[in-house]
């Protein structure tokens, strides 16, 4: 009962910080809009606003970090509180670049008839997202909020303007980005754990080998962290082009790897050669790719809360040239609300991604965060609203499936040999086994090439089919994965509908 007891304070807590959060929006807002026209206007949608960035981090900014608490490296509370830091430093420093796709790229405002209109469009748009965000959240279900805002949009500005007012040739660009991003997501992370397993798990001394390949990754993180700073962080005082902060970001990126690269073979060389102490090595550099992904999340997802608040607002007072450029205060709503709502309610979300698909450890979770940087960072250099949500849980299903193939090939190897070399002894067979176990990858190769060579070294079909059966239930869940497509094929219809609905009551 003090279980239920303290649960219950803490949901009235989080409850009473959000709701504060939105009066302040609101007070904020009357003091910035009370002298104009439609100020009241601009208070609900600042307000309005600054719920929805409050959804965006509770069911969209948790993938950030589900990998890493589903590691162990950290926990919950210190995972949150570290991710917020991030998300709030990449909506301030970076997050302009994709809000001119949702504030304008979707539907085109000069075929809407006024600013009455457009305004109408953009609330409707948002309230359909926080109502689509609060089940999927209440439910543990990880959706795009960039999916969804541009559904609403859609819907909305589809019953008001028709198929014309659609700008077709950007959304079919966003469209593929969002079946491009869980993808590649999916394929970056399993290369980068197959290139792990590879040059170092399947290594006969993990530990040195770690001791060589680690600083590389480490580096490479660096050089892309640096490169997206210098395009896109630093833009309001310094603008350089992409080929440029490539060129900085690749010396930065060497100079870590210089620097760190002595530390990690000191500390290799007096690790024990086991799995567990190779895993532990990829704590640090861990943390520094959930940290740039958080950053890139709020970089890009900003746009999502704050787009439809600054269309109302041009739309409505673009016209009273007297007024400052208060941009930044706009930018304020999601650069808080965000963080804000991945503390408040982003547990649920967290978990999803950290346990309920598939189980990670250090390095699982260190690809799944690199190959989601990559492709968010990506996305966001072209301006492109990708889904964070898409290639996180793209990436983690990659592991999974990655996971799923290699145990799989290697029961039907440790079957097969039991199976066909009955009549032999059973300690020889045991010792290849822990042979095979122990050997480094090129070993390995050449002890299957081996048994390959022995034609009577068959499976029957039902045994093979057993074996998959077993592995693919056991390490991705597919009820997990049945639920999460599910949500993301009907998300931009049911958003879309919700939106018009609004509209529609509200016109």
């Amino acid at each position: 009962m003090s279980s239920k007891v303290h649960n219950a304070a803490v949901y009235r807590a989080n409850h009473a910080l959000a709701l504060l959060f939105l009066i302040a929006i609101g007070v904020s807002y009357y003091f910035i809009y009370s002298t104009i026209d439609n100020s009241l206007i601009m208070i609900l949608a600042a307000i309005l606003g600054g719920y929805l960035a409050l959804n965006i981090g509770a069911n969209d900014a948790g993938n950030n970090i589900g990998p890493l608490v589903g590691s162990a490296v950290i926990g919950m509370t210190g995972a949150m509180l570290f991710a917020a830091l991030f998300e709030a430093a990449g909506a301030f420093l970076s997050g302009g670049e994709v809000i001119s796709t949702i504030k304008q790229g979707i539907i085109d405002p000069n075929q809407l008839s006024d600013a009455e209109t457009i305004t109408r469009v953009m609330f409707s748009a948002m309230i359909a997202t926080v109502v689509w965000l609060n089940l999927a959240t209440f439910t543990g279900t990880p959706v795009s909020t960039t999916h969804t805002i541009v559904g609403g949009v859609l819907g909305a500005g589809i019953t008001v303007g028709g198929v014309s007012a659609v700008n077709w040739h950007t959304l079919a660009s966003i469209t593929v980005s969002w079946f491009l991003s869980p993808i590649l997501g999916g394929i970056i992370a399993a290369l980068l754990l197959y290139l792990i397993k590879r040059t170092i798990t399947y290594q006969e001394k993990m530990s040195r080998a770690a001791g060589k390949v680690l600083p590389l990754l480490v580096g490479f993180m660096a050089w892309s962290f640096t490169t997206y700073l210098m395009v896109k962080g630093v833009k309001a005082s310094w603008r350089v082009d992409f080929f440029t902060a490539l060129i900085c970001g690749f010396a930065i990126g060497l100079g870590v790897y210089m620097v760190i690269k002595p530390h990690i073979v000191q500390r290799t060389d007096i690790l024990p050669n086991t799995k567990s102490a190779v895993n532990r090595l990829f704590n640090i550099p861990l943390l520094f790719g959930a940290g740039l992904l958080s950053f890139a999340h709020g970089s890009n997802d900003v746009a999502n809360a704050i787009g439809p608040v600054i269309a109302i607002k041009e739309a409505l007072i673009d016209s009273q040239t007297a007024l400052p450029d208060l941009s930044l205060w706009e930018l304020s709503i999601g650069a808080v609300g965000i963080p804000l709502g991945l503390i408040l309610y982003g547990r649920r979300l967290i978990e999803t991604i950290g346990s309920e698909i598939t189980e990670l450890d250090q390095v699982r979770a260190f690809c799944i965060v690199t190959s989601v940087t990559i492709t968010v960072l990506f996305a966001s250099q072209f301006g492109l609203p990708v889904s964070s949500t898409h290639t996180a849980v793209g990436a983690v299903f990659g592991i999974g499936f990655l996971r799923e193939i290699l145990k799989t090939n290697y029961a039907i190897l440790l079957e097969t040999l039991r199976q066909q070399h009955q009549s032999r002894d059973k300690a020889q067979i045991e010792a290849f086994i822990q042979r095979f176990d122990r050997a480094s990858f090129s070993e390995k190769g050449r002890l299957l090439a081996e048994l390959d060579s022995d034609k009577q070294l068959k499976l029957s079909k039902k045994k093979r089919s057993s074996l998959q059966k077993l592995y693919r239930y056991e390490i991705v869940k597919r009820s997990t994965f049945i639920r999460i497509i599910l949500a993301w094929i009907i998300t931009l219809p049911i958003a879309g509908l919700f939106a018009s609905l609004i509209y529609l009551l509200i016109d």
